[in-house]
């Protein structure tokens, strides 16, 4: 489906999350900051029907869903409406994992719990800005590690063993670091 102009305006939104709670009341504070009309729904395939119905001209899309991986809608989303805007949001984050949403399509990545201005300020950055300057707290060692253990992990599937083996490492320990949280 291309995208026609006079369908839908410019602040059309679609969240998609299975978090009840936390959709409806994300819905209500973008719609109070001018975003008409939101389609919120909770699942991969609500996600795609929305998006084939009428692309909306932005996407606020949870990662990880009971019914798949919100990846799908980004694609689904980015195929139809070129234009779109697309926040991936994760309670999961990784740099794997955003770089993946990225190349899916996604416009920028954001980690829960994210308030909605936010995702507001990600929906409607200038995408000419410059960088931005280096970060005054660098990730520490093991933060790295972890990352790179996640970016791993993640490229064999999340098949453990395929994983250790890559790296190196005794299945037991890759079991050990990937049940912890991140290091900070």
């Amino acid at each position: 489906m291309t995208h026609d102009p006079t369908t839908r305006p410019e602040r059309s939104l679609l969240l998609v999350d299975d978090d009840e709670v936390f959709l409806r009341r994300l819905a209500r504070a973008l719609e109070k900051r001018g975003f008409q009309p939101v389609t919120a729904v909770r699942s991969v395939a609500e996600g795609l029907r929305a998006v084939g119905a009428d692309a909306p001209a932005h996407g606020v899309i949870d990662l990880r869903l009971e019914d798949g991986n919100g990846l799908d809608v980004v694609e689904k989303l980015r195929e139809a409406r070129p234009d779109a805007r697309i926040v991936v949001l994760t309670g999961y984050g990784a740099i794997a994992t955003a770089v993946a949403a990225v190349k899916m399509g996604a416009t920028d990545y954001l980690s829960k719990p994210a308030d909605a201005d936010d995702i507001v300020n990600a929906l409607l950055a200038d995408t000419e800005e410059p960088l931005p300057p280096p970060s005054e707290n660098p990730m520490s060692a093991d933060r790295v590690r972890w990352e790179h253990i996640q970016r791993v992990f993640e490229q064999c599937e999340r098949n453990v063993s395929e994983t250790a083996r890559r790296l190196n490492m005794h299945r037991r320990t890759l079991q050990r670091i990937l049940a912890k949280r991140s290091p900070n």
